[in-house]
């Protein structure tokens, strides 16, 4: 991607708080929300909480989520076709000494004994894709004192020099480091096309122009697990880029530079010149050309299905897992179904995919039968969602992340295996 040296490795000051939110708030907020059902909630001096109708409509309501674990394989995904075997490197081109396959992964890795001095790729070798959804799993490691380690996955890009797997152009980009991983850089060509965090125009003059904002790079960066598996979702719509890392988006780019951009290009693995390092990557999977745009034309297409909550959070702060376990909602068209052991209830809902973020609305049939209207909201990336709301029904969030004393909600969901 760059000279090893080219940028600094500047740590971040993200103090993640490991606090929860306590019981009683919980309570207090679900009471907030909407009132129990008879029979349910918890009494005095009783010892246990269940779960109460207005967590319940908390799942209904946001339905869904934008994160991204992928343990599913590609055989299991509609549409979607795997590029890698898990078995050894057909279908890819790179240098022998660098590129392994290991215990399922394709493994790249240097060492003192076998530096290298410029970057090098892993190429695919069974197409150009032009617009494509591409998964997969990434871990990184330094194998230095410096905590350096940098990669990236090319897409729409160029073969430069086929003799020294040399690539450019479009960068899912990564590292160990706590700067760079998520952001979209051009090997080669344009460089920092957008950092993460950043949505970004590059305009028909060809010049950079920052448009809006995905959240803080310290906020998603929270969410990459360091020297451990992440979850790499990258999709390509005509001049429409965007990345996904374990289901936040971490950056959003239009190119109208008719001049540079590219349209359609191989997709390969780096492997960084520096110090010693190794990258994996497992479960590599694509969707391509019509199935790809398909998967976006029908905004309801990708909420069908049953989901279950993973995370919760109210002002800033996570609710406790033991109080979100088990929930589980059904989408069937424009309409949920919630199921929290024998209770049910049920809802619609509306989206407006053009708007950015996409936006939802929920109507809950509350316990009298009247309908409650929440704004939210909600953006989808492969099998998590996203959704962000406002239980009091007032101002439409306008963000994911939620902050004290605003009663906005977020949520994020997980589909079930069916």
């Amino acid at each position: 991607m760059k000279a090893p040296n080219s940028k600094s490795q500047t740590p971040e000051k993200l103090e993640i708080s490991s606090s929860n939110l306590k019981r009683s708030e919980m309570r207090q907020w679900q009471s907030d929300v909407l009132p129990l059902p008879k029979g349910e909630g918890r009494g005095e001096g009783e010892g246990t909480c269940r779960q109460p109708a207005g967590l319940r409509l908390l799942v209904a309501l946001t339905l869904l989520s934008c994160a991204l674990t992928q343990t599913a394989l590609a055989a299991t995904e509609e549409g979607f076709t795997a590029i890698f075997n898990g078995k050894d490197l057909s279908g890819w081109d790179g240098n022998p000494a660098l590129w392994s396959v290991k215990d399922g992964a394709i493994v790249g890795q240097t060492s003192k004994e076998n530096p290298l001095k410029n970057n090098t790729f892993l190429i695919w070798t069974n197409g150009a894709p032009g617009d494509f959804e591409l998964r997969c799993s990434f871990k990184i490691e330094p194998l230095n004192t410096n905590n350096f380690a940098n990669s990236g996955i090319q897409y729409r890009s160029k073969v430069l020099d086929p003799k020294g797997w040399v690539v450019g152009g479009y960068q899912a980009d990564m590292e160990a480091g706590k700067t760079y991983t998520g952001m979209l850089y051009e090997e080669r060509f344009r460089q920092f096309m957008a950092l993460r965090g950043e949505k970004v125009v590059w305009d028909k003059d060809c010049k950079k122009q920052v448009t809006g904002s995905l959240g803080s790079s310290d906020e998603l960066q929270a969410a990459i697990k360091q020297r451990d598996w992440n979850d790499y979702v990258i999709i390509a719509q005509g001049n429409h880029l965007q990345h996904f890392i374990n289901g936040k988006q971490t950056v959003d780019v239009t190119d109208d530079c008719e001049s540079k951009r590219a349209m359609n290009g191989v997709l390969a693995l780096q492997l960084h010149q520096g110090e010693p390092m190794k990258v994996e990557f497992r479960n590599l999977r694509i969707k391509t050309g019509s199935a790809a745009k398909e998967s976006t034309a029908d905004p309801l297409g990708p909420l069908q299905g049953t989901w279950e909550i993973v995370s919760f959070e109210k002002d800033g702060t996570a609710a406790p897992q033991d109080d979100i376990a088990g929930l589980t909602v059904i989408i069937t068209g424009s309409s949920y179904k919630l199921i929290n052991k024998d209770n049910v209830s049920k809802g619609t809902f509306s989206v407006d995919a053009s708007k950015e973020p996409k936006q939802m609305d929920v109507q809950h049939q509350t316990e009298s039968g009247d309908s409650q209207s929440l704004p939210s909201i909600y953006e989808v990336s492969g099998d998590t969602l996203r959704v962000c709301y406002n239980p009091e029904g007032g101002a439409r969030p306008t963000s994911f992340s939620t902050k004290p004393d605003t009663a906005f909600i977020s949520v994020v969901y997980k589909r079930k295996a069916e």
